[in-house]
């Protein structure tokens, strides 16, 4: 089993934790009906959002905000 979703990174603000470097990214569904692929997406989720902590400066350089990104959910092993 494999799904595909699509969000675009909406916001990037300090992580509660008290780690100087750590972000809380949230990610949030976007549905722009002029986009053939985001009416597919809509159709299976139309909604949603994910939010994550991350305190790696190499990945935290990944990510820009305002840009879409897909995550790819997978069944991990127990």
């Amino acid at each position: 089993m494999s799904v595909r979703a699509k969000f675009k990174l909406t916001s990037i603000r300090q992580s509660c934790y008290g780690v100087p470097h750590a972000r809380t990214l949230r990610f949030e569904a976007q549905y722009d009906g002029s986009v053939p692929e985001d009416v597919r997406f809509s159709n299976a989720t139309p909604t949603g959002h994910f939010e994550m902590e991350c305190n790696n400066p190499h990945a935290l350089g990944q990510f820009e905000l305002g840009k879409n990104y897909y995550f790819d959910i997978t069944p991990a092993n127990d």
